[in-house]
């Protein structure tokens, strides 16, 4: 191959729908690389407003006073503590109340929690079906982009009476360039993906464990014959 033919004159040269196709696999590889730095970002800001807030709440500190604390700035409250709030909540809102008996309230507490664990677990989640996308199916677009290359090289082939290993290598190798962006797009996301659902899952696992355990602080607060100030 001429030392004119470099990877660029190949992508350049290549034709429309080859071109086409890595257009688009360019743009996934960017919008795949966008959502894997932002769900990063998110991801570990929720792992560590989490550990933050366990070392908070295990501190010995009154459940009421955290509940007036996360209340002052509930609007930014993220996580585990908007699920704790929203269960404190609940909790000293029925509590008062004499009509409703301990397992209402308590069971009340735990919908509440559940509600807002599930729009947390949502929020960290989001955009994570795009990179799975973009990882299974880059690799078939790049696929496409190969074959029609490949396709048009040998049609190329038919047209003359002397074929050379010459005239066919420059469109199997600007096809060949369509498999690697394909490849190029796919593998990160795939990669981000796997990293990412596994330490959602983990802190999905922490929401949990940490509901049933204020679910059994509760239980025995509301066995005790003092009165929890009502939540606005």
């Amino acid at each position: 191959m001429q030392a004119e033919m470099s990877i660029t004159a190949l992508i350049l040269e290549a034709s429309f729908v080859v071109q086409l196709v890595m257009l688009l696999l360019l743009a996934f590889s960017v919008v795949g690389w966008m959502m894997i730095f932002q769900r990063k970002k998110v991801i570990q800001t929720a792992n560590q407003q989490a550990a933050a807030f366990e070392d908070r709440f295990w501190s010995g500190v009154d459940l009421a006073r955290l509940y007036q604390e996360i209340s002052a700035r509930a609007q930014n409250a993220n996580g585990m503590e908007k699920i704790f709030y929203a269960g404190f909540k609940e909790f000293a809102r029925l509590r008062s109340n004499s009509a409703v008996n301990q397992q209402q309230v308590l069971e009340a507490s735990y919908r509440a929690m559940r509600v807002v664990h599930s729009r947390e677990v949502d929020r960290l989640e989001n955009n994570l079906s795009w990179l799975a996308t973009i990882g299974s199916i880059s690799p078939y677009v790049g696929l496409f982009g190969t074959v029609w290359g490949i396709m048009n090289a040998f049609i190329g082939l038919g047209a003359v009476q002397q074929a050379t290993l010459a005239m066919v290598a420059p469109g199997i190798a600007e096809a060949l360039i369509a498999t690697a962006m394909g490849l190029f797009a796919a593998i990160p996301a795939v990669i981000a993906y796997n990293r990412f659902a596994n330490r959602v899952e983990k802190i999905d696992n922490q929401y949990l464990n940490f509901m049933d355990e204020l679910l059994a602080i509760l239980q025995r607060q509301s066995a005790q014959p003092k009165a929890v100030s009502n939540a606005s």
